[in-house]
């Protein structure tokens, strides 16, 4: 087998090798993001104070309601304090 094909092959070889480690590392970043989105959302939901079953049925009353306009105001002020 020549060189050039040999070290061709290596660089194939480490190539591979470093996609798994940083695929690897992405899947890990992506867990704890998600761990943080969770976290911040229990701490939201705690921060209304209100039991189970009434954050039950808030949210079951916005899905049938399919009411965004709360959350396009608070995005409109989010966008204007960015600004």
């Amino acid at each position: 087998m020549s060189k050039k094909r040999e070290k061709l092959l290596l660089d194939i070889s480490k190539t591979k090798e470093k996609i798994i480690e940083l695929q690897e590392k992405l899947h890990e970043l992506e867990q704890q993001r998600t761990e943080l989105e969770n976290t911040e959302i229990v701490a939201l939901v705690r921060s209304t104070k209100m039991n189970t079953s009434e954050l039950s049925a808030f949210l079951k009353a916005y899905r049938e309601n399919n009411d965004t306009s709360f959350f396009n105001q608070k995005q409109e002020e989010i966008n204007h304090e960015e600004n």
